[in-house]
């Protein structure tokens, strides 16, 4: 299974974790059809509640976790003492004390951010192991020949895209999953790829909604009176 997605994708599958299902169309033509795994995974219901789950049992450490990256950001700002939003390695050197309390605090971040990252990859991996089941269930179901990725297709008919049919099975599969990962636990190289996809869509989705909130507040702003001059 494709586990990693290049950046530049990410926007575009964002806006498909965004949008509404469509209605059950014909889901394959001729044999041929596509999915997305990483909207699988982000939208599946039960990586939905394991990281709502994760981030109440670390809900101290993210905390702890924003107010240091703010603290990073007002210390690296700080370096750049030209204000052209490049930070040399001369003015890094410039100011030891502050280099220092940066790579102190992102070394803190580290550390609180591992145990999360460590319970997010075992969501994952266990959606990982059952997606191939869940594909199979669809490819059958549907009487599917050939399986490609979206960006396989220069063209593609409605309903070819299986991604929402797998995602049914997904969640009628693997309705929840742990979220404790057992002594020792490693995730496998394709986990950790996995995870890097979906983190890249949930944020790139966040940022979407972000931009939309503040054109809707800023549309819905009652306009200024114009200046009357005497």
């Amino acid at each position: 299974m494709k586990t990693l997605i290049k950046p530049a994708l990410a926007a575009g599958l964002a806006m498909a974790v965004m949008a509404p299902m469509a209605a059950p169309v014909q889901a394959q033509v001729a044999g041929i059809a596509t999915s997305t795994p990483e909207i699988v995974m982000v939208r599946s219901a039960a990586r939905i509640a394991g990281y709502s789950a994760i981030n109440t049992t670390y809900a101290t450490q993210i905390q702890q976790i924003s107010t240091l990256r703010q603290q990073i950001a007002t210390q690296t700002q700080s370096l750049d003492t030209n204000s052209d939003g490049q930070l040399t390695q001369a003015e890094v050197d410039a100011n030891p004390t502050v280099r220092d309390q940066i790579q102190a605090n992102q070394t803190t971040v580290d550390t609180l951010s591992a145990p999360i990252a460590l319970a997010q990859y075992y969501v994952i991996e266990q959606l990982i192991n059952d997606y191939g089941n869940a594909q199979t269930q669809v490819i059958q179901a549907k009487n599917i020949q050939v399986m490609l990725a979206p960006e396989a297709f220069q063209y593609a008919a409605e309903g070819i895209d299986v991604t929402d049919d797998i995602l049914a099975v997904v969640n009628q599969r693997l309705p929840a999953v742990a979220t404790t990962p057992p002594q020792g636990y490693r995730p496998r190289q394709n986990t950790v790829d996995t995870h890097q996809a979906v983190q890249q869509i949930i944020l790139a989705a966040a940022q979407r909604q972000a931009i939309q909130q503040a054109q809707q507040q800023q549309q819905a702003a009652p306009a200024q009176p114009a200046p009357t001059g005497r």
